[in-house]
């Protein structure tokens, strides 16, 4: 399956639910008109899209139907891929090219933080790249052993401590080990306890120093992951992580689960922030770069388009590096490491007490 493929399965429920709308809109309309703009901006706001980019989005079109000397309602929906297009553009690549690069990760439990990075860690894999991956999000429970079960799949090295132990001290050792081991990427797992802004902030300020001294001129990306499902809970979810963090571009998890595509929209516009990868669907390889003409042709264009000049076959091969694992495989093995590290717990109780 190939790239525009992917995003177009992937954004099916966005795609029936707001481009439908505008569909419908567009065919009861005879002329464009004051109203028609007003119908739109209330179909993209309950979209997801925001106020404000939904009101830009439609002064962009009123000023395109103008340039063109668009007359006819059903020529409008073309205008607007086209500016959804180019909303989205600039940012979206990761850029990674000094050796080695660092990638940091943060995000609040649940949203698919490890399971992301562990896609990530394959995706790169698959790409011939050697990656190394650091356990720092030392506090969540089962979080180290979620993670190194992902390496083993992946075939990637990890660096972990205790559980509990200093994040910035599992930053350095990943740093120092992948620098001795000549990996092409460092991808390390951080904390996203945004109910202490305050320990969230000395924590991140303490491995950004680290890295500071330890790769002063190496490329580096702060991910943050946020919960496609969430709509405009992940906006806001994204604004407060950036008061107090470095976030250089945005993991959208779940999209393919949700019809709130359009929050992609209103976190690029309203929070210029880029989004760097999607999640669109279930499977190891459907973590995807993001593109913003893939994106703009799945959620207006209501047939698979292929990319022109493209294969039809995966995006990556990372199914043949980690034999298929899927969120269920990975969410039975994390309930199994949950449990595991309960009766640990409950043992050293009994034994406390004896």
């Amino acid at each position: 399956m190939g790239l525009f493929e992917k995003f177009n399965k992937g954004l099916r429920k966005t795609r029936n639910s707001m481009s439908g709308a505008i569909d419908t809109m567009l065919h009861g309309k005879n002329e464009i008109d004051d109203e028609l703009y007003d119908d739109l901006e209330e179909i993209l706001i309950m979209g997801d899209v925001g106020m404000n980019t939904a009101h830009e989005l439609c002064e962009q079109l009123r000023d395109y139907v103008a340039r063109h000397s668009l007359r006819r309602p059903d020529q409008v929906k073309t205008a607007i891929k086209e500016i959804v297009a180019e909303m989205l553009q600039g940012g979206e690549d990761m850029g990674l090219i000094t050796l080695p690069s660092i990638v940091l990760v943060i995000g609040v439990n649940g949203v698919g933080k490890t399971t992301t990075i562990g896609k990530m860690a394959a995706m790169y894999k698959a790409q011939g790249k050697k990656v190394i991956l650091g356990a720092a999000d030392t506090f969540r429970a089962a979080a180290i052993e979620q993670l190194e079960e992902w390496a083993n799949r992946a075939g990637v090295d990890i660096v972990k401590h205790k559980e509990g132990a200093d994040p910035a001290a599992v930053v350095y050792d990943t740093i120092q080990a992948g620098k001795a081991r000549d990996c092409d990427i460092i991808i390390c797992d951080t904390a996203g306890r945004l109910h202490n802004k305050k320990y969230l902030m000395d924590e991140l300020a303490k491995i950004y120093k680290i890295i500071d001294r330890e790769l002063p001129y190496n490329d580096r990306e702060s991910l943050l992951v946020l919960d496609a499902t969430t709509g405009q809970n992940a906006v806001n979810q994204a604004r407060d992580f950036k008061n107090v963090a470095e976030i250089t571009g945005i993991v959208l998890t779940k999209l393919d689960g949700t019809a709130k595509g359009g929050v992609v929209l209103a976190i690029k516009n309203d929070l210029k922030v880029p989004v760097k990868f999607v999640g669109v669907g279930e499977q190891i390889d459907d973590l995807q770069p993001f593109n913003p003409e893939a994106f703009a042709s799945g959620l207006f264009d209501n047939e698979v388009v292929h990319e022109e000049g493209e294969e039809k076959d995966d995006f990556f091969t990372t199914k043949s590096v980690l034999d298929g694992i899927t969120e269920e495989d990975l969410a039975a093995e994390t309930a199994a490491a949950e449990q595991a590290l309960k009766e640990k717990e409950q043992n050293k109780e009994e034994e406390t007490a004896e």
